[in-house]
């Protein structure tokens, strides 16, 4: 299985703090799984994850 979160990335100088979130996504057409890479804000995680 794959992890939701891989990495939490910090900007110096007090900038937004990020995390890379990969998401396993099942094409229609084909029926593969393809993944779904973004850096999201962390507060916005598990919007992303709810999302379609």
């Amino acid at each position: 299985m794959a992890k939701k979160v891989v990495a939490t990335l910090k900007k110096e100088g007090g900038g937004k703090e990020l995390t890379k979130c990969i998401k396993m996504v099942k094409s229609e057409k084909t029926g593969a799984y393809t993944f779904k890479e973004e850096m999201v804000p962390t507060g916005d995680v598990k919007e992303f994850f709810t999302k379609k």
